[in-house]
């Protein structure tokens, strides 16, 4: 395994109809292609040593024998390689036919697993030759094994292997087991008990045929038993060469990861297929190590079976994400539709609860207080509240720009909400005077002193005309820290709370271009182009921003993409900076990434304080940092822990 991720692959091999040498030899020429490209585990499909569809020719000897000396021949002309083979073939034991499946590698036979449910309708009818895992007490079968040479068959040894479709296969880290086809199919497919016992992938060699709308079927299946067992999932279906008397195989090869399609191959091909993807097994641990309503247990029905998948520095065949919190283009309407309803919802709810139906809003002409007076105005219109009801307060400081000021003040007038101008300057002078500060110089007293008389005058206001303060901080600001305590860092209800820096640009730039009218897109528009600035250093020479918050603290795709990973899944910093060079390679040099996730790991321990004592707000993800939800940390703890792997 490569830093968690297991190599797997679904093979599609042409066959020939009950020619087992044929059948072999592509089997083990694609094996030996896989595991040139780092393939950990190679799935082929159902009884693709003889074929699926020999039909009556499965009772015949020479057919069984020819099979079985097929797979003892592929499991030392493969033995030198580093790579465990699951693939289907016909076996007798106690006078009855199985339809298994046998995995193989490295020189030897790890166990045999044989099909449960056989389906006997329509175009199937698999009882007719092959007796269910159901009809047999035995777990383990005996069968001679034979070494071919170039001469013969010159030596026989009796062996004994598990036989049951309760196996697992693998280590402490990484387990896999099998189950074939119609397995899949039933109400309680037999998967789900191998991932209650411990299975984090499946593979699932497959005949099933094609017909109108099957294959959609098929695929939401699969997505649906990966979601459900928080595991991965290998389907290899027969494809070329396969009997089409009364049927046709597609060849579907699909690899799914907790409901997600990492891979699939083309339906229809002629040619030959091995369908590629890493699975992520250290995010599979991490989401049932969270999850209590999944339930490990150990059965001791199950046959477990070692086999060990060293560190290998292969190629990851995944893609990583750099922006995990963005929606994928093809659900982005539906997702971003989704987390602005979830942000009026829950100030909708707070509003009607509380019967305050009037809203103070600190307004700067920044990307987090527009998304917030967007979610109000929604708000608003929803509940049949006049939007004048919303009061919008700028206020102008030492470092406030022409640019910003004029955006807030525009936005605020174009969208119908009350507009207050209130000056901080005086305030704050007279403040650094009663303390005793020197306002010329700009240190911590002197930003804090801003944010704080701007909080003060929100309250005070709030309280003046009944009216609820509605914070605009977001979710990367609170990783980082990046609020002053006791100033922007409290409001009465926070409708970004959980959004991230990199979704809040997204998020305003679909409402921007799907809520509402031509002359606030323009507006809004300009602030997507604005720097992120805290805005509390004085303005450079033409009204240019001095304070950029991303030359101070990093860029803000990156923190989110360590947050993301770090909350979400509990990944190692060595994990996290192993997926980060690959999620950025050729936008930030390998030092930077390190730089900043250094300067986010000290940052994110020691302000855990502010984030202990958050307002509510509506949590719409699966990271947030809600401290009576998602997270729960000691603001003391260290971090030397995770510096040090770094």
């Amino acid at each position: 395994m490569n830093h968690g991720f297991l190599k797997v692959a679904a093979a599609i091999p042409e066959v020939k109809v009950a020619d087992c040498e044929f059948n072999s030899a592509r089997i083990r020429e694609i094996t030996e292609s896989a595991n040139a490209r780092g393939v950990e585990i190679i799935c082929f499909p159902e009884l693709a040593i003889t074929s699926y569809t020999c039909g009556d020719l499965f009772f015949q000897e020479l057919l069984l024998d020819s099979a079985k000396n097929a797979l003892i021949k592929l499991v030392d002309d493969t033995s030198a390689l580093d790579i465990i083979v699951v693939a289907g073939l016909p076996l007798m034991f106690n006078d009855k036919i199985f339809n298994v499946a046998a995995v193989f590698g490295r020189g030897r036979i790890y166990g045999f697993v044989p099909k449960i449910y056989l389906p006997n309708n329509s175009e199937f009818y698999e009882k007719r030759w092959f007796a269910s895992a159901n009809d047999v007490a035995d777990s383990v079968i005996y069968f001679d094994t034979k070494t071919p040479e170039s001469t013969g068959i010159i030596s026989v040894t009796k062996e004994s292997y598990p036989f049951t479709p309760n196996l697992l296969f693998g280590n402490r880290k990484v387990k896999f087991a099998v189950e074939i086809c119609e397995d899949l199919w039933v109400p309680n497919p037999p998967s789900a008990g191998h991932c209650i016992a411990g299975a984090h992938v499946v593979f699932n060699p497959s005949a099933s045929n094609e017909l109108i709308g099957k294959h959609e079927y098929r695929k939401s299946l699969i997505g649906q038993q990966s979601a459900r067992c928080m595991s991965g999932y290998v389907y290899s279906g027969s494809g070329w060469g396969e009997s089409t008397t009364d049927i046709v195989f597609s060849g579907n090869a699909i690899i799914a990861e907790n409901g997600v399609m990492l891979n699939e191959a083309e339906r229809f091909s002629f040619d030959e297929q091995i369908v590629v993807a890493d699975v992520d097994i250290d995010r599979l641990r991490s989401l049932r190590a969270k999850n209590t309503s999944f339930t490990n247990y150990t059965d001791d029905n199950y046959i477990f079976v070692p086999i060990s998948f060293p560190e290998k520095d292969t190629k990851l065949s995944r893609y990583v994400n750099p922006r995990p919190f963005i929606p994928r283009s093809e659900t982005a309407d539906e997702s971003f539709n989704e987390i602005f309803s979830i942000q009026v919802g829950g100030l909708a709810k707070r509003i009607m609860h509380t019967g305050i139906q009037r809203q103070v809003i600190g307004v700067s002409g920044g990307l987090d207080s527009t998304l917030a007076l967007l979610v109000c105005i929604k708000t608003c219109d929803k509940l049949k509240i006049p939007r004048g009801n919303i009061v919008g307060v700028t206020m102008p400081g030492f470092g406030t720009t022409q640019r910003t000021y004029n955006n807030a003040v525009t936005l605020m007038k174009e969208l119908g909400v009350a507009v207050r101008r209130i000056d901080i300057t005086k305030a704050c002078l007279q403040h650094f005077e009663d303390i005793g500060h020197n306002p010329d110089v700009h240190n911590v007293t002197y930003e804090n002193t801003q944010a704080r008389e701007r909080t003060q005058i929100l309250m005070d206001m709030a309280n003046q005309c009944n009216g609820l303060v509605i914070g605009t901080g977001d979710l990367s600001e609170l990783a980082l820290g990046w609020a002053t305590y006791n100033g922007d860092h409290i409001s009465m209800y926070g409708v970004n709370v959980s959004i991230p820096k990199t979704l809040v640009r997204s998020l305003v730039a679909w409402i921007a271009d799907t809520q509402l009218e031509d002359n606030v897109r323009e507006i809004l528009k300009d602030i997507l182009n604005t720097p992120i600035s805290p805005e509390l250093l004085p303005v450079g020479e033409r009204q240019i921003i001095t304070q950029a918050t991303e030359e101070i603290v990093g860029p803000y795709e990156l923190h989110d993409f360590f947050l993301y990973y770090l909350l979400r899944l509990g990944y190692s910093p060595s994990k996290i900076l192993f997926l980060a060079n690959i999620a950025f390679a050729g936008v930030y040099e390998q030092d930077t990434v390190l730089k900043w996730m250094k300067v986010f790991y000290k940052r994110f321990f020691t302000q855990q304080f502010k984030r202990s004592c958050l307002p509510d707000g509506p949590k719409v993800g699966s990271v947030n940092l809600s401290p009576r939800g998602d997270w729960r940390m000691p603001s003391d703890a260290s971090y030397e822990l995770w510096m040090k792997e770094l």
